[in-house]
């Protein structure tokens, strides 16, 4: 055996990363591209232990009925779900209400665009752990017979990795 095995970089599974206050990440004013265009990615420079998201309203601003939010590409897109109108598995936040409590995710990016032709401005902020973002990458694998694309995140395209 080594004589370093107890230095082991931190991973998902390592409870100390996420029992201790999370280092404060925050991005005003993201600007979620309209539906059908390009998706906008937001990269965390570590896994997240928390995380927030806050649409921007008010003082002229004009936002769309909701932001499509999910943890991959696939998952924004609908792909293993129905597929029907972005349907799979993704969650949207409506202009008009707000996740005024943290989100429990350990996350190293998140995928969103808006569910209709305007853009959608919000804000996200996040306590971030130190277990580097490249731990949550996946492997493409086989589930009861469905292919579930790897990369980085949870793939997103049969539910979370």
């Amino acid at each position: 055996m080594p004589g370093d095995s107890w230095n082991l970089a931190p991973g998902l599974n390592n409870v100390g990363s996420y029992q201790v206050s999370g280092a404060p990440f925050a991005s005003g004013s993201c600007l979620a591209p309209a539906s059908g265009s390009t998706s906008l990615v937001v990269k965390f420079p570590a896994v997240t232990k928390w995380l927030q998201i806050e649409p921007v309203t008010g003082s002229g601003a004009v936002t769309p009925p909701s932001l499509r939010v999910a943890f991959s590409e696939n998952g924004l897109h609908g792909k293993g779900g129905s597929g029907a109108n972005g349907d799979g598995y993704n969650f949207r936040i409506h202009a008009s209400s707000s996740f005024c409590r943290a989100l429990d995710f350990k996350v190293s990016e998140l995928w969103v665009m808006s569910e209709n032709s305007s853009t959608f401005t919000f804000d996200i902020i996040a306590g971030l752990t130190n277990v580097p973002f490249p731990r949550t990458t996946t492997n493409q694998r086989d589930v009861n017979g469905t292919i579930e694309a790897g990369g980085p995140n949870w793939s997103g395209s049969i539910g979370v990795g």
